[in-house]
């Protein structure tokens, strides 16, 4: 086991926890109470749920890495392919999911997250 690796999957996790609860408090809300958003697809609340989730998808990667280094911290203990790919495949089943839920389906890089997982999860 190699507790370099573990620290620095600890950091990322916690990086990523930070990343959301803050950036939800003192970024996006306060970006939020601006009245003169841009319109997207013809609404300021388009405008809102894409940097809401574009946010938090920056979380989902993080944690994607943890549990990378975490894998990579079991020296020798798997078989690294397998295990990488499922990550792989989990952190873009949860993009797809995040994406396509707070979008309604209207942006469509749910449709490419979500088959990045499916041919990681085929791979593996």
């Amino acid at each position: 086991m190699n507790p370099w690796l573990l620290v620095a999957a600890l950091l990322t996790f916690g990086v990523g926890l930070a990343h959301s609860c803050l950036g939800e408090r003192y970024v996006l809300t306060r970006l939020f109470r601006r009245t003169a958003l841009p319109k997207l697809m013809g609404s300021e609340g388009a405008m809102r749920r894409v940097l809401r989730f574009a946010w938090h998808l920056t979380t989902v990667a993080w944690w994607g890495f943890g549990a990378l280094l975490v894998l990579f911290a079991m020296e020798g203990r798997f078989d690294s392919r397998r295990p990488t790919l499922l990550v792989v495949a989990g952190t873009f089943a949860v993009s797809a999911a995040i994406t396509g839920f707070t979008s309604r389906g209207r942006h469509l890089a749910w449709m490419v997250f979500l088959a990045i997982a499916a041919i990681a999860w085929w791979a593996a």
